[in-house]
């Protein structure tokens, strides 16, 4: 699931760009944190990012690889463990966050 979140980060992110990875534990919970500085998500494609075969940047599909199943995937594993992931971007050319919460 980390390989999945900081693969897509890689993926978004210009060269000169930054990529956070982060976790903290909070009260029994462990909070995981990838961050970029890369194309962000427009906000009508943050409700289905985590769909299969959904994939939010159209105009550069044909550009890299990938079907759409990553973030489904990621998704299928944190909920197997019991937790949640969710994504925020300000849109386009602000970066994204992907936030996971693993029970303690």
């Amino acid at each position: 699931m980390l390989l999945i979140l900081t693969d897509n980060a890689q993926r978004h992110t210009p060269s000169g760009g930054e990529i956070t990875v982060s976790a903290q534990k909070i009260g029994r919970q462990i909070h995981l944190e990838v961050s970029d500085t890369g194309s962000g998500i427009v906000s009508e494609h943050l409700p289905h990012i985590f769909e299969r075969f959904y994939q939010a940047d159209d105009a550069h599909s044909a550009d890299r690889d990938g079907v759409g199943l990553g973030l489904s995937i990621a998704s299928a594993i944190v909920e197997a463990h019991g937790g949640s992931v969710s994504a925020a971007s300000a849109g386009l050319g602000h970066g994204s966050t992907f936030t996971v919460v693993l029970p303690g």
